[in-house]
């Protein structure tokens, strides 16, 4: 078979608009040759060598983890899964989104031992920006809760600080469609280079997702330049069809998607993927009542990690969940594919 290089995901998806910017090519190039740049992060780049490429060694590790790759099986709606249930965090949780149903479950996960670490995204409090980290208590945990995925960032890159750098054994993974796409595929792979990822990550918990924003054309320039809203003002954001701000002394403002549009990265135009179809456990705000988290389980591993959080008092599970209002979004974004 032929082997394929970054200058096959460079032609094929960062030069066609397709790189979702998730950054699992970032994390398993072994030379560490792929970074995205400041200032440009429509995709990665190459800094100038590749061991396939200038020395003929076999490797193609990024093409083999990219999503966008190959987009056949997406658009699929709810996708498969064994329940759907509201849930919520039954301790305190206070910059929580919606329920804090998926903070419960990583913290009883982390406390249990079931898990060493967490690839997520955390933000600065002060400017709200936001980069992928590496968490490994229950504390600090809580401490960054609550939703930051409505901004861009390559999450995935933090997988090769935990598994190669920290050499972590049980990881979870909490990202939007195109990083429990990625993990899919790292995880399904034969490639022996991806084998020490596939086999560290444990589980994989999937977001409800529209798109992502760019953070200086969402918050330094619709919300700081435009409306005069300061980045340390924001208490939280949250998109149910539109994109609603919460601010610090209790002020809410809504957005229309329409006026955002420049916003969002060029990869989300071709995600037909609203809920994270290729995780463990979805999540998300969207059919539940407000204080719930929506829970889409989808396997025997999220079943695992779900129940034993509501048998040692995690997380409580309740109410009815509003499928046709989840259906609905997820129909007009796999709309996308026939745009």
């Amino acid at each position: 078979m032929e082997m394929k290089t970054y200058k096959d995901l460079e032609s094929e998806v960062w030069k066609t608009d397709l790189c979702s910017g998730c950054g699992a090519c970032v994390a398993v190039c072994p030379a560490d040759a792929l970074r995205f740049e400041p200032g440009n992060t429509d995709a990665p780049v190459n800094i100038g060598y590749c061991k396939a490429d200038n020395d003929s060694v076999p490797c193609g590790a990024c093409y083999a983890a990219c999503p966008r790759v190959d987009l056949a099986g997406q658009g699929q709606m709810l996708g498969p899964y064994m329940d759907i249930v509201a849930a919520r965090s039954a301790f305190p949780v206070e910059r929580k989104q919606s329920g804090g149903a998926v903070t419960a479950i990583l913290v009883n996960a982390l406390e249990e031992g079931l898990i060493d670490a967490v690839v997520t995204v955390t933000r600065d409090p002060w400017t709200m920006k936001p980069s992928s980290a590496v968490i490994t208590s229950a504390e600090e945990l809580v401490l960054h809760a609550g939703s930051r995925y409505s901004w861009w960032v390559p999450l995935l890159a933090s997988l090769k600080e935990a598994v190669v750098t920290r050499k972590y054994r049980r990881i979870a993974v909490v990202g939007v469609p195109c990083v429990a796409r990625a993990t899919q595929a790292i995880r399904t792979s034969e490639h022996d280079l991806l084998r020490p990822y596939a086999k560290a990550i444990r589980l994989v918990i999937g977001l409800f997702c529209t798109e992502t924003f760019d953070y200086a054309k969402l918050v330094e320039g619709k919300l700081q330049s435009e409306r005069e809203i300061e980045p340390w003002e924001i208490n939280r954001l949250d998109i149910k069809g539109k994109l609603d701000v919460y601010l610090q002394d209790e002020r809410q403002l809504s957005i229309p998607l329409a006026e955002l549009e420049e916003a969002v990265r060029p990869g989300c135009h071709v995600c037909t993927d609203f809920t994270a179809v290729e995780a463990d456990v979805s999540a998300g705000a969207v059919g539940s009542p407000g204080g719930y988290t929506t829970l889409i389980i989808r396997n025997d591993i999220g079943r695992g990690f779900v129940d034993r959080a509501v048998w040692r008092g995690k997380l409580s599970t309740g109410s009815n969940v509003d499928l046709a209002v989840i259906e609905r979004l997820a129909a007009k974004k796999a709309e996308r594919r026939q745009e």
